[in-house]
């Protein structure tokens, strides 16, 4: 193999040049700081609070101002629908056939018909991993996410994820489409993914029940040959007594008939007396709150400190320059640097300053269920939906035997109130078998 730089005069054929290896470390050494440079120009945007890339599907950019996403009248129910569904339990392979069916035209051949070009062969056909994408998108509840990959290194092409903590989130800077305690709610039933079974039923506690003793799920067993009586839920790790745990099994009938119960019980307790009720969750989390405040307060005092300082050290370095003790390139690096800290801290006080808010958002995630209480006033049977918007897990015991009878416990977590550990929310329910009949006491 022959290796020709025609401008650095390089060529392999007449033997080792001296000076290449020099050459080639210095140009390492350019690479290197290009891309510092780089990094810190797209940190210092990133922080901005300005979206750095298209709007997705859903929102298109603003005429007046570029920077801006304003809703996507044509695609932004789509997105809805697509996040009703899942919250109604269905998977994302069924919701794109569901949009299919319905003649849905696909991301790509949306844009294709704006844009006067050909559409796809076809236009309806949605992929799972477009749902999928579309469920995992952030913005969609009115946010800034940026920083959402890195690469370790300027000499590697890959990104890789970055913790949610080290992404930049900015709130309210358009309108959501979905609220974000729907989002939230859709990320946590993501990961408990349900399958319909062999007997094209799927369980509607599928995903939500736990294990008291193992912590492991509990898989829907269900066949064709069963009524839907028989459809029930058994420890993962139980594995028809081989397992490692013991046999924590819970038919849907008793299940449907506790949790429909309880859900009525609650929501009659909360429209008798909202005040009160509030009045008790705020109580059980006034200590976790005081924490928080006690934090916010701390990391405030030090963003500002901080902040005071680099205003000090900017000053000085620019003196420095203006004396001949720094040269220019060196204070426009370090002035680069102090900026792009300042924007972040400046960002970050913001935030800080607005640590009132962390009662607010208390008593919205308690408003967020009274609205649910109002927007279901009676409620004949158990939808997934119903499920899904209530309910955040459900812990269900080993069974005892009294006499004639099966005893089972069984522990309802509800969404926004699993701090709150009163006896008509925290305590378990108690089930009863008799002669193969499901009934609660």
């Amino acid at each position: 193999m022959r290796f020709i730089a025609v401008n650095d005069g390089v060529d392999s054929e007449r033997g080792d040049n001296d000076f290449t290896p020099f050459r080639n470390l210095f140009n390492d050494f350019y690479a290197k700081d290009t891309s510092k440079k780089v990094r810190s120009v797209m940190k210092a945007r990133g922080t901005s609070g300005k979206h750095m890339g298209k709007p997705p599907y859903g929102y298109r950019s603003d005429p007046q101002d570029k920077d801006h996403w304003i809703l996507d009248e044509e695609a932004a129910p789509v997105v809805k629908r697509i996040f009703d569904l899942t919250i109604a339990g269905i998977g994302p392979c069924r919701i794109a056939r569901i949009l299919e069916a319905d003649q849905v035209p696909t991301v790509k051949a949306l844009y294709a018909m704006r844009k006067g070009k050909p559409a796809p062969e076809r236009p309806c056909h949605w992929h799972e991993q477009s749902v999928v994408g579309i469920l995992e998108r952030m913005e969609y509840t009115g946010c800034v996410c940026n920083s959402k990959t890195y690469s370790k290194s300027y000499k590697l092409k890959k990104r890789i994820p970055n913790a949610k903590e080290d992404m930049f989130i900015l709130p309210g800077t358009q309108e959501a489409i979905v609220p974000q305690e729907q989002w939230d709610r859709v990320q946590e039933l993501r990961k408990n993914k349900r399958r319909v079974t062999k007997g094209e039923r799927q369980g509607l506690f599928s995903g939500l029940l736990f294990c008291a003793d193992c912590g492991s799920k509990l898989n829907f067993a269900t066949c064709k040959r069963f009524e839907g009586r028989q459809d029930r839920y058994v420890c993962a790790k139980y594995r028809s007594g081989r397992g490692t745990c013991s046999g924590h099994i819970i038919r849907e009938e008793v299940l449907r008939d506790v949790v429909l119960k309880r859900i009525r019980a609650v929501t009659e307790m909360i429209r008798s007396d909202v005040e009160g009720f509030q009045e008790d969750w705020l109580h059980c989390r006034r200590e976790e709150q005081e924490k928080s405040i006690r934090e916010e307060k701390r990391r405030l005092a030090q963003a500002k400190k901080r902040l005071a300082d680099i205003d000090v050290l900017m000053t000085r370095i620019y003196e420095d320059m203006v004396l001949g003790n720094l040269s220019q390139e060196r204070y426009q690096k370090m002035a680069e640097g102090y900026e792009a800290e300042q924007a972040n801290l400046n960002n970050e006080i913001i935030g800080l300053e607005d640590w009132v808010e962390t009662r607010e958002e208390m008593d919205n995630s308690f408003d967020q269920f009274a609205a649910l209480v109002e927007k279901y006033v009676d409620i004949p049977e158990l939808t997934p939906t119903i499920v899904n918007e209530f309910i955040k897990k459900i812990i269900v015991y080993a069974p005892e035997k009294q006499g004639t009878k099966r005893i089972q416990k069984v522990r309802i977590i509800f969404n926004f109130l699993d701090e709150l550990d009163t006896p008509e929310i925290g305590e378990p329910v108690i089930t009863e078998t008799t002669y193969g009949r499901g009934k609660t006491a």
